[in-house]
């Protein structure tokens, strides 16, 4: 089989989507299929397991984006599927020209964050779905014609999949799939302070650092790791100075996966304060290597994330309650040891060959 894969991001980029792209195009690659990649970023492609063609993200969006689709569809008319992770106006376009059928795998919902982004939009997702602005109306038509043309949909969450099923797609085309769980039997913890806390992430609005940062103020012995790069990181510097936790916060930058899981399998436990949230990577991973989560009730999460199993879950943009979910791990060694003995299991049955060999025949389905 031969994939045109097109997404938004890629290593050095960090998040979910970038961990995923590499990651499945190299099972791809493995099980004998030839795949072409086609993304944006802002330097060059630092991980190629297979090749990989980039397009400026500095460069206009009226100009990088037709670039993108036409890239892609130089590339989809001598492939069998084209696969999407995101760009899926670029990629519907693409697929449509060169006839190719097109598999989307969705992270999000594309019109909530682009709505976001530009300032139109700044509640709920949920409320989103019922907001009738004709501004919002216009990106909520454009994202359900794109992902119309998907011959499948992919999504990793039960909560995304009910939302998507009310943008008139068809139902019958969507399946949840979960981010797969890394195996890592062989993760050498780094050695943390014992009461550090890592977030692993993109550093942006969505993710709620500052409600993290305020909760870490009233804890005191705690120290709070951030891994991963994005626009908010001097927000963040600055915001850690005025609260005066400087001293108990690290920023650790973006880094490749195997130094995300030791840093995660170092930890007293991940902290994931998001806003909303369709189902992170990180959480999956956190829970691999043994770690237990302290999350927001947001997306997806609590479909891995078991408040008193493998975790606590708290409101989203509550920092008191964070920080006492983040007092009761440092302080009662019995919990902490309870959450981190239910981690491991709990994401047993997500792992990554299951999972990627059935987005594999998802793709050699679609592809006919």
């Amino acid at each position: 089989m031969r994939v045109v894969f097109l997404t938004g991001i890629w290593p050095p980029d960090v998040g979910g989507p970038a961990t995923h792209g590499p990651d499945f195009a190299a099972f791809l690659r493995d099980r004998g299929h030839e795949v072409r990649v086609v993304t944006m970023g802002d330097s060059e492609p630092t991980e190629r397991p297979v090749p990989v063609s980039s397009i400026a993200r500095g460069r206009p969006f009226v100009i990088r984006y037709p670039q993108l689709a036409a890239a892609g569809f130089r590339l989809a008319r001598h492939a069998d599927v084209v696969y999407a992770t995101a760009t899926y106006a670029a990629a519907a376009a693409a697929a449509s020209s060169a006839r190719r059928p097109l598999v989307a795998k969705l992270v999000s919902d594309p019109a909530y964050e682009r709505a976001w982004r530009y300032g139109l939009f700044n509640g709920t997702l949920e409320e989103f779905q019922r907001e009738r602005s004709p501004l919002l109306g216009a990106l909520k038509r454009l994202r359900t014609a794109s992902l119309a043309r998907a011959r499948r949909i992919v999504v990793p969450s039960r909560y995304l999949a009910d939302i998507a099923a009310g943008w008139s797609l068809d139902g019958s085309r969507i399946e949840v799939l979960v981010n797969p769980a890394p195996a890592p039997s062989d993760v050498v913890p780094d050695a943390l302070d014992p009461l550090t806390f890592v977030f692993v992430g993109r550093l942006t609005t969505q993710k709620g650092l500052p409600v993290a940062l305020e909760a870490l103020r009233e804890v005191s012995d705690a120290q709070l790791v951030l891994v991963g790069d994005g626009p908010e990181r001097d927000r963040l510097r600055q915001l850690a100075g005025s609260l005066g936790v400087t001293r108990r916060v690290s920023f650790a930058g973006a880094l490749p996966r195997d130094g995300v899981l030791r840093r995660l399998a170092g930890a007293r436990a991940a902290l994931l304060p998001s806003l909303w949230e369709n189902l992170p990577h990180a959480a999956v991973e956190a829970l691999s290597v043994g770690t237990p989560v302290v999350a927001t009730t947001v997306g997806g999460v609590p479909e891995v994330v078991h408040d008193g199993v493998n975790g606590l879950l708290v409101p989203p943009g509550d920092a008191a309650a964070l920080a006492a979910a983040m007092r009761r791990v440092v302080e009662d060694d019995a919990l902490r040891d309870r959450l981190a003995a239910g981690a491991k299991p709990s994401v047993e049955a997500i792992g990554r060959e299951p999972t990627y060999t059935r987005l594999e025949q998802i793709l050699l389905q679609a592809a006919g």
